[in-house]
């Protein structure tokens, strides 16, 4: 016998050998029982209703299987088996494997989840944001203060403005042994201080497809916020427009703030950002969406021109996710790249550089 039949047969289902030809190893078992409980074709016996099979399916599955395959599964049984409303119940949340994906399915269920709920998936939520936080929020800090510090510096200051420390490193080739001394060639300066030297503008289009984004949006939010050298804001729509800036200082708090699902108005989202801007070439405008516009098509891409033309560095990220190539509305996008505003898909690992090359103006591009 073919010893990879056993393999294939765990993969296919029972179904695939219905003579029972290829024998099942002892400890295929227990696998074959998580795997049939999901994918079965029919269903029989499945997960059905009950909150304690679910329990015990989601301990399985998580002592069985990897981690990142434990997610697929988890996402797998909320679409197939409808575990949505199971995910209600806090001891059900208590033993889901957190994730990205996990925060977005609990921030769409915000407006229906009961009270005694929400305690847990706030505990859930917070887990995946310090986590996320850890993972991204140093590379970015290092990122956007060496930019800013780049984009700003001053090449002829006065005596008050010099920053000795990046005088001397940039001059020690010049050091003279005979007087012990740096003669300086080049003077390097502080940068402007007492106001913010960018503001950056985080426009999230919260509906039901961006939910990954939205995440991830919300703890980059939350890292920008606490550089003093940036003034952040944080706006969030569907066909309404929602200021979360006043959040932006507990990332748990804004994404309970955003309510996932609704239509989209992009325009409606332009023009109130519009209406934030006070220093133009010193603004940076990142639109996180599809572009699948439900308002006024016409005068989104109006809008968008004058935000350009008047300065602003304005990106689209089509996605800010991990989950690869996204769905987006392709003419749309390409009105924009007329207008010189990139379009694209940015893993979390690369919005750093984004920002970077954002800040120092440099050709926005991600290959």
């Amino acid at each position: 016998m073919n010893p990879t039949a056993p393999r294939w047969k765990l993969v296919l289902g029972s179904a695939a050998d219905a003579d029972n030809a290829v024998p099942m190893p002892p400890d295929y078992g227990p696998l074959d029982q998580v795997l049939t409980a999901l994918y079965d074709g029919e269903r029989k016996g499945g997960l059905g209703g009950s909150a304690p099979r679910v329990s015990r399916w989601l301990g399985d599955i998580r002592q069985y299987f990897p981690t990142e395959v434990v997610a697929i599964m988890q996402q797998d049984a909320m679409d197939r088996l409808g575990l949505n409303q199971l995910l209600l119940e806090p001891e059900i949340l208590r033993t889901v494997q957190a994730d990205v994906h996990l925060v977005g399915l609990l921030l769409s269920l915000g407006r229906v989840m009961p009270a005694k709920a929400k305690a847990t998936a706030r505990e859930v939520v917070a887990k995946v944001v310090r986590e996320l936080e850890q993972k991204l929020a140093q590379p970015l800090r290092q990122a956007v203060q060496g930019a800013l510090s780049r984009a700003v510096r001053n090449p002829r200051p006065r005596y008050h403005e010099i920053d000795w420390g990046a005088t001397i490193r940039a001059n020690l080739k010049h050091y003279q042994p005979a007087y012990r001394s740096v003669i300086p060639e080049r003077l390097v300066g502080h940068g402007r201080r007492g106001q913010a030297l960018k503001e950056i503008v985080l426009c999230l289009d919260q509906s039901g497809s961006m939910a990954a984004s939205v995440v991830y949006a919300g703890v980059f939010g939350a890292v920008l916020a606490s550089l003093k050298a940036v003034k952040t804001h944080m706006v969030v729509f569907d066909t309404a427009v929602v200021n979360l800036t006043e959040n932006l200082n507990d990332p748990v708090d804004l994404l309970f703030g955003v309510q996932l699902g609704g239509g989209t108005d992009i325009n409606l989202a332009l023009t109130y950002c519009q209406q934030l801007i006070t220093r133009p070439t010193d603004t940076i405008l990142v639109l996180v969406t599809d572009l699948y516009e439900g308002g006024n098509e016409r005068e989104m891409i109006k809008r968008a021109a004058a935000l350009k033309a008047s300065g602003v560095s304005f990106i689209v990220l089509l996605a800010l996710s991990d989950e690869g190539s996204p769905s987006f509305d392709r003419r749309v996008a390409e009105q924009l790249a007329a207008l010189g505003i990139p379009s694209f898909a940015c893993t979390p690992a690369r919005f750093p550089e984004l920002m970077a090359a954002a800040i120092q103006g440099q050709k926005l591009t991600l290959d």
